[in-house]
């Protein structure tokens, strides 16, 4: 079942003065303050114990500790939020991918030739044009992409937001192989269009299958798997300069381009097409 089955059911005025909402596998504890509160049928029932009301509590008229039972509304927000957990998983890939903006693709500038007549661009600064790229790649997926998206899906709305993020999946594949092809600039032009599809999907998608109590949490996902994307490229160029450079060689990453960036290039693409993989299968 789809996030978008979450059930938003309006709580009668005659029950606003309730503390506890009947069901039918028991009581459960829910402030009266909520008008809304959210309902995810058949969707991890286990959790639901949290709101159930003890015969403790019961007598006591008032719950002892807000730790010790929860609102059926905190429990179901906590059900959305882990059914989102996969779908944010893959943005961890696909950061570690465009970490490398700042990283390899910078490794790869300085054995370019950077100069536009007197004026050499220092190769520390190639990450402005992902910026560039990212400014005009914006209206063109407005003014091209949308209606084509229409006129292909049928669809008034054109891609759906779990599509668009999983176009920019694929399109950050074609930016690592282009680099382990090309070795020049081409792949951050790539990148930029990639971060249009698949960043902008993510954040409609966190800000519009959240609960309203917890968009600003759900929205900030996005930059923690940024975070976790950084690190886990630290990890991977750890482990690979460690076992490729175990017989005294250079290894893949070298200081110049002598050295087998490309396969690192490579392994990249390769767990870039596992991730976009894991990720049409959880959205089928």
């Amino acid at each position: 079942m789809s996030i978008d089955a979450a059930w938003r059911v309006s709580i009668d005025s005659s029950l606003v003065d309730l503390r506890i909402v009947r069901e039918s596998a028991g009581f459960f504890f829910e402030e009266p303050k909520n008008h809304l509160f959210i309902v995810v049928p058949g969707a991890k029932m286990y959790l639901d114990k949290a709101a159930v009301i003890s015969a403790q509590e019961a007598n006591y008229g008032e719950p002892l500790s807000p730790w010790s039972l929860c609102t059926v509304t905190q429990v179901e927000e906590l059900k959305i939020l882990i059914r989102m957990l996969p779908i944010w998983a893959s943005g961890i890939v696909f950061s570690s991918l465009h970490a490398q903006v700042s990283t390899m693709f910078v490794q790869q500038g300085r054995a370019m030739n950077c100069n536009i007549g007197s004026f050499k661009i220092p190769p520390a600064t190639l990450w402005v044009f992902d910026c560039i790229t990212v400014l005009v790649w914006v209206p063109l997926y407005d003014r091209f992409n949308v209606p084509l998206a229409k006129l292909i899906t049928r669809s008034d709305n054109g891609f759906t937001v779990l599509q668009r993020m999983g176009i920019g999946l694929v399109v950050s594949v074609l930016c690592i192989a282009s680099a382990a092809i090309v070795e020049k600039v081409p792949q951050i032009f790539i990148l930029g269009g990639a971060e249009v599809f698949y960043c902008v999907g993510q954040l409609k998608f966190f800000y519009g299958q959240s609960p309203e109590s917890m968009r600003s949490l759900c929205c900030a996902l996005g930059l923690l798997a940024n975070a976790f994307g950084s690190y886990l490229s630290s990890l991977i160029l750890t482990v690979v300069t460690y076992f490729t450079t175990k017989d005294g060689g250079d290894g893949w990453i070298a200081d110049d381009l002598n050295g087998r960036l490309d396969y690192f290039f490579w392994l990249l693409a390769g767990l870039s097409i596992l991730n976009s993989a894991v990720y049409v299968f959880l959205c089928c």
